[in-house]
């Protein structure tokens, strides 16, 4: 038998063993937090954190952004972190606030005028109101008093300075996550910090830094090529769901959410009873849970449950299409809706991605190296809390139309619909989940990361669960979801022409192969690394990224290697100086 055929088999029937189970302990708190631990020795730090079961979909309509700008809003400090005078840092937020609800009067006397057709746009100074100057003025009076007061990053400064590292947030559709790694023997400092910050958080600069997240939206979407076309196509494939909007929330929303939808907000969802506390780490179970209780047993519970989400995405009944025209190559971006967090038919979902996606995948081997229509291609099965979707696309090769890679990625569709996928092939792509599910092992930043986000979208025992499951899944499975959910009446089709007079993509041969709009973020990040000249905190981040390796999805995946690949080069330039 040939040796090397006879090693894939051994191998084959290994892997799947190699998906160890994490041993998380889960407790609970008498005010309603869940407390869930996982032991490990291996190193002597303790990554530390907790998430929210609170992202853009429990917002609504007029306040869309507020739990991205939460996420912000919580690093600001507490009663005896990030201020000189607590006391009158209280009175100006009060004073702050009072002329805001001036402000706001007076903003929606000029709505109305826009509504007429006698303003051409609310946020030109030209077309403020004589009296909306005034308190312009007198807020940006109360602003600058403020900023005498404050003590800027004094959260992330303590600790620093107590040998911490990667202190971070996230906002998603469904969480908000918080995050940091702290020496073992900090675990005390972990409880009080965060502990506070939820007991007694104070919103200062709130309307400062409402602007901030309005530029990062900014930035982040309006300046790429397809930021504001993405946008508009995903509000167009969800028909009812509050996936449709984006999570950095509509530019109309965030310049009117005020401080009072803030603090009700805040109520509703950041109460114990919504929130779930993560170690992992070198600590021992018991005496990590009784610290835990003594700081954050203090917080009192919340006096009623968050709302679900219950708007359910009605069946969808026909095709719908987008034709842009942007500064970004040619190619075509497909999305069907399929199914949310455990489903049942979401692991045959996954093992279909694995089957499409990568440089081995079928995709790239009927489109890049087969008929040669396209220059890359992806696929991505996304199971969010409430709903999914499936994910794919491609950039047209020279010569070649968005339609051309359109009807290639139906062509390979089609064999998986009309073809049992070979007995071979299935295991290969399994091999490829076990060995990525045994590489979050290696390090407690990954563990912790998996248990949080697996644990956001509503039980973190997924982590342990999902490669049985996708063990399981039969060729026939994946001939079954293809058939079920990739049909023409349930997909919406993005077409990007490039607009005339616009340049080609980067001739940085690194970003060849990367999507249009993933282009200019690389771009951006490799500026900021040739401004960077601290090797150490390049370093850290560098080690940040390097515990994340090994994310299913295969255009993040690319994006990861390419912006390692330049920190590795930024390192190496500044250590030969």
């Amino acid at each position: 038998m040939n040796f090397l055929r006879l090693t894939g088999v051994l191998v084959a029937s290994a892997l799947p063993a190699f998906a160890q189970q994490i041993p998380v302990i889960e407790r609970h708190l008498s005010n309603g937090f869940k407390l869930l631990l996982v032991e490990r020795h291996e190193e002597p730090r303790i990554a530390g954190g907790w998430v929210v079961k609170v992202g853009s979909s429990n917002e609504r309509l007029g306040t869309t952004g507020i739990a991205h700008l939460f996420e912000h809003m919580m690093f600001k400090g507490t009663p005896t972190l990030g201020t000189k005078d607590a006391a009158r840092d209280l009175q100006l937020i009060a004073e702050q606030e009072r002329v805001r609800g001036e402000m706001r009067k007076e903003e929606a006397l000029m709505r109305l005028s826009l509504r007429r057709g006698q303003l051409d746009d609310v946020t030109k100074p030209e077309n403020f109101t004589p009296r909306y100057k005034e308190l312009e003025v007198e807020f940006k009076k109360l602003i600058d008093e403020q900023r005498q007061l404050l003590v800027k990053n004094e959260f992330d400064r303590v600790y620093t300075t107590a040998g911490a590292s990667g202190m971070n947030a996230f906002t998603s559709e469904d969480m908000t996550g918080y995050f940091i790694t702290v020496p073992a023997n900090k675990l005390e400092l972990w409880c009080w910090m965060e502990s506070e910050r939820l007991l007694r958080p104070v919103f200062r600069e709130f309307y400062a830094e409402r602007d901030v997240v309005y530029e990062e939206r900014r930035m982040r979407v309006e300046s790429t090529p397809i930021g504001k076309f993405g946008e508009q196509f995903t509000a167009m494939f969800w028909d009812a769901h509050p996936y449709m909007w984006p999570v950095l929330g509509w530019p109309s929303d965030i310049p009117n959410i005020t401080k009072r939808d803030a603090d009700e907000f805040y109520a509703l969802f950041y109460q114990p009873q919504n929130i779930t506390l993560i170690l992992v780490g070198d600590f021992k179970a018991d005496a990590a849970e009784a610290m835990v209780r003594r700081y954050f047993e203090r917080i009192p519970a919340g006096t009623q449950p968050p709302p679900e989400v219950i708007t359910r995405e009605p069946d969808q009944v026909a095709e719908k299409r987008m034709y842009a025209e942007a500064e970004t190559n040619p190619q075509v971006d497909i999305l069907w809706k399929t199914v949310g967090f455990q489903h049942q038919d979401s692991y045959p979902l996954d093992i279909l991605q694995l089957l499409l996606s990568n440089r081995t995948g079928r995709l790239y081997k009927g489109l890049v190296l087969g008929s040669e229509v396209a220059t890359d291609t992806y696929a991505v099965q996304d199971s969010k809390k409430w709903a999914g979707y499936f994910n794919i696309g491609g950039e047209a090769k020279d010569g070649k139309t968005p339609q051309d890679v359109e009807q290639g990625i139906y062509a390979e569709l089609d064999k998986l619909k009309e073809e049992l996928v070979p007995a071979d092939e299935l295991q290969k792509v399994k091999n490829q989940f076990a060995a990525f599910e045994y590489r979050k092992l290696t390090a407690n930043f990954p563990i912790f990361i998996q248990v949080l986000q697996n644990e956001g979208l509503g039980d973190w025992r997924e982590v342990n669960e999902a490669n049985a499951k996708l063990q399981a899944v039969t060729a026939e499975d994946v001939q079954r979801v293809a058939r079920k959910y990739f049909t023409r009446e349930a997909r919406a089709v993005a077409i990007y022409n490039r607009k005339p007079g616009s340049g080609s993509a980067s001739e940085d041969p690194d970003l060849v192969g990367l999507s249009a709009d993933q282009k200019p973020v690389v771009r951006r990040i490799i500026e900021s690394l040739l401004a960077e000249k601290d090797v150490a905190k390049l370093k850290q981040a560098l080690a940040q990224m390097q515990a994340q390796t090994g994310t299913p999805d295969p255009k993040r995946q690319q994006l990861q290697n390419i912006i390692q690949k330049k920190v590795a080069a930024r390192i190496a330039e500044l250590e030969k100086q």
